[in-house]
C-alpha cells in the first residue's frame, strides 16, 4: 500500500491532469447526450401534440385500418374500371368514312361509305351511291370485320380498314 501511495505522490501532477482530461471528456459527452435527449423530447412532443393524445400503438392500428379500407376502395375502383372497359368495347367507337365516285359519268365524289365498329369489329357499314336517277343507301351488318350475309365492295373494305386504324382505337 505504501508503494502505491509513493507512486501517486511521484506522479501526482500527471494523474491530476489525466483525471481532469477524463472529466472534461465526460462533461462534453454529458452535454452531447443532453442535447440529443432534448431533440428527441421535442420530436416526441410534436408527434403526440394535439387534443387526442394516443399511444403509438393506437395510431399504428388506426393507420392500418385506413390502409385496409383504401385497399378495398382501390380494388372496387379497379373492378369498376374493368367493367367500364368491357362496356366500352361493346359500344361503337371506331369510325371511318370515305367519299368516292363509282360512276365516271357523274361528277364529284358524292357517294360515300361509313363504317361504325365496336372493339370486337362488330357494327355496320352504310353506303350511299349517288346516280343520275337518285341516291341509293345500303346498310350491311359487320361481324368480326366481315359481312357474313353480303359481299363488301372495295370501298366498304377500305372504310373498315380506316375505322380499324382510327386514333380512337388506341388502347390507353
Amino acid at each position: 500500500m505504501q508503494i502505491i501511495l509513493n507512486l501517486l505522490r511521484t506522479y501526482e501532477p500527471i494523474v491530476v491532469i489525466a483525471l481532469l482530461a477524463i472529466m472534461i471528456v465526460l462533461f462534453i459527452w454529458i452535454i452531447f447526450l443532453h442535447l440529443n435527449l432534448k431533440a428527441m423530447r421535442q420530436k416526441s412532443t410534436e408527434f403526440f401534440a394535439g387534443n387526442n393524445v394516443k399511444n403509438i400503438e393506437d395510431i399504428i392500428i388506426g393507420h392500418s385500418k385506413a390502409i385496409k379500407t383504401l385497399d378495398k376502395d382501390i380494388q372496387e375502383l379497379y373492378n369498376i374500371s374493368n367493367q367500364i372497359n368491357i362496356l366500352s368495347q361493346k359500344g361503337l367507337h371506331k369510325f371511318g368514312m370515305i367519299r368516292f365516285n363509282p360512276f365516271k359519268d357523274v361528277g364529284g365524289d358524292q357517294s360515300f361509305a361509313i363504317a361504325m365498329l365496336n372493339g370486337k369489329n362488330n357494327g355496320l357499314v352504310i353506303s350511299s351511291l349517288y346516280t343520275r336517277e337518285g341516291t341509293r343507301v345500303y346498310a350491311k351488318a359487320i361481324l368480326g370485320g366481315e359481312s357474313e350475309k353480303y359481299q363488301l365492295t372495295e370501298e366498304e373494305d377500305q372504310v373498315i380498314k380506316i375505322a380499324n386504324s382510327s386514333s380512337t382505337n388506341k388502347k390507353i
